[in-house]
């Protein structure tokens, strides 16, 4: 049998500042030059700032198909609000977790006019044969997401999959098996995940610093990592340096499948880009979510 190693660093980027919405200020990770996508991640935002200039827009009614946006707040309010029906507000630490499937309009505004305003956007690709299923929506706070403690003193919340220990994420998702951790570590200590080798992953450090894999890549704050897959890496293995460090680790199963993009619709061919546009166009877009 195959000795397994830790995953090594197969790229690193600062994303590229840019706006969208109505204006909201962020840094895009994945969809930028540097990184176009990581199957089956089609975008990665971090947003960020204390002046609601940079966010107060928010982001207005819109329409998706073909995949699913996670946003996961990490300080101030958020409101979704979409043509299912479905309303609500998260705070720091909540997720919001849209399964657009066949069509959907929703609005993501922010519930605050001042303070601080810091998350994420996720988009995850949908298997060509899902991305008409019926949309979804999973809304949960933070106190719903368990909190696992490490020896260290650090911790990881845990969003979506399963750590090593066995502490499962409240998001249900079945279509690419995500994993997705926020992890707090102290200065100078170590920290080990398993993850399917077949699986795509990334780091971003979110504060602090970070050795990674065997060779101890550095990677510093507001920097992405792709890390390489083999089918000997099953795991994935980080120090902080000498700082506290705080990074979401995230990793999903590749589709492997043909991707037509055209702004807020990710289908699998040029024809089926062109129907979502003319469903939305002539407002048959958005299935009865009765």
């Amino acid at each position: 049998m195959s000795k397994s190693t830790a995953r090594r660093v197969r790229m690193i980027t600062d994303g590229e500042k840019t706006s969208d919405g109505a204006g909201v200020k962020m840094t895009r990770l994945i969809a930028s030059h540097q990184l176009d996508m990581l199957d089956p991640f089609l975008l990665l935002d971090h947003f960020e700032s204390d002046n609601p200039d940079d966010y107060i827009g928010g982001f207005p009614s819109h329409p998706h198909r073909g995949f699913e946006t996670v946003t996961y707040m990490l300080a101030g309010n958020m409101r979704h609000k979409d043509s299912a029906g479905n309303e609500g507000v998260i705070g720091p630490h909540g997720v919001q977790w849209m399964t657009a499937g066949s069509g959907i309009i929703h609005s993501e505004m922010p519930e605050q006019s001042d303070g601080l305003m810091s998350g994420f956007q996720l988009w995850v690709n949908l298997p060509a044969k899902d991305k008409m299923t019926k949309p979804a929506y999973q809304e949960l706070s933070g106190e719903q997401f368990t909190v696992e403690q490490l020896a260290d003193g650090g911790h990881v919340r845990v969003i979506a999959g399963v750590t090593d220990c066995g502490t499962r994420g409240a998001v249900t998702n079945h279509y690419v098996h995500p994993l997705y951790l926020h992890v707090s570590l102290p200065a100078g200590s170590t920290f080990k995940q398993s993850i399917d080798p077949g699986h795509n992953a990334f780091v971003y450090v979110i504060e602090g610093s970070l050795a990674i894999g065997p060779d101890e890549k550095q990677l510093g704050a507001r920097q992405l990592a792709v890390l390489q897959t083999h089918e000997r890496d099953d795991h994935v293995s980080a120090r902080s340096d000498d700082a506290p460090t705080e990074f979401l680790l995230v990793a999903g199963q590749p589709l492997n499948e043909p991707i037509a993009r055209h702004g807020p619709f990710v289908m699998n061919t040029r024809e089926e880009i062109m129907q979502a546009i003319d469903d939305f166009n002539n407002h048959r877009l958005v299935i009865d979510s009765e």
